[in-house]
This record gives C-alpha cells, sequence and structure tokens, in this order.
C-alpha cells in the first residue's frame, strides 16, 4: 500500500486551510448578524468568495498531486509545489479583503493557474510516458 505523503500531507492543509476560510467568512457573519446569503455586504461577499474560489480549483490541484505521486515522478519537487500553491491561496485569501493586501489576490491568482496548469501538464506528460 502507498503512503503517499506529499498527498496526504496536502489533503491535510487544504482541510485546515478551508476551516480557516470558513471561520474568516463566519466573523463577519455574526458582526454583521448575516446568517444567509451575503445582505448586500462587500466584504462578506469578497470572504464568501475567496472560500468558494478556494474550493474550486484546490480539489483538482489535490487530485494531481496524489496522481502524480501515484506515478513516482513526483519527487523531489512535489512537495514544494504544494506548499507553493498553499501559500499563494493565504495571499489570495488576504488580498480578496482588498486595501493593502490586494496584491495577494493577483500573486495568489497567478500561482494557482500556473501551478494547476504544470501540474495537468506533469500528468499528461507522465500519462503519455513522456516524463
Amino acid at each position: 500500500m502507498a503512503l503517499l505523503p506529499v498527498t496526504l500531507t496536502a489533503a491535510a492543509a487544504a482541510a485546515i486551510l478551508n476551516i480557516w476560510l470558513s471561520i474568516r467568512v463566519g466573523a463577519i457573519r455574526r458582526a454583521l448578524s448575516i446568517s444567509v446569503g451575503d445582505g448586500g455586504n462587500q466584504s462578506l461577499q469578497r470572504r464568501m468568495r475567496a472560500q468558494l474560489n478556494y474550493v474550486e480549483n484546490t480539489a483538482f490541484v489535490v487530485i494531481l498531486i496524489a496522481a502524480i505521486e501515484l506515478s513516482g515522478r513526483g519527487e523531489p519537487w512535489l512537495a514544494y509545489v504544494a506548499a507553493l500553491y498553499f501559500l499563494g491561496r493565504v495571499l489570495h485569501a488576504f488580498g480578496m479583503d482588498g486595501g493593502n493586501m490586494q496584491w495577494g489576490r493577483v500573486v495568489g491568482t497567478i500561482a494557482t493557474l500556473l501551478i494547476q496548469l504544470g501540474l495537468a501538464l506533469a500528468a499528461a506528460l507522465i500519462a503519455a510516458r513522456i516524463l
């Protein structure tokens, strides 16, 4: 049985980061007494979108990490790529709040897209027995 340490670590990080994003949404909900929806509040909309955007992308990344690791072709670079992905997602979350950290949204978005594309290309090359 394969242990898949990179996948397990990435999946754990994904879950913890999702909990953190949920807590950030909940904090604004409590402060504004908005139980359902966004109440037209831009701060709540931004945090909700940050979490949803995270969920929209992270499943693909974790699946690609698992597939590459299962193939045996992910050493030693795969763990570093996973770490960069999660760092980018944290920057994206802070950037979505706006203000001085808005640059984090751009950096996080670019990191997400490039890492997802890179993992997809690596998986395709592994499948084609080129890598």
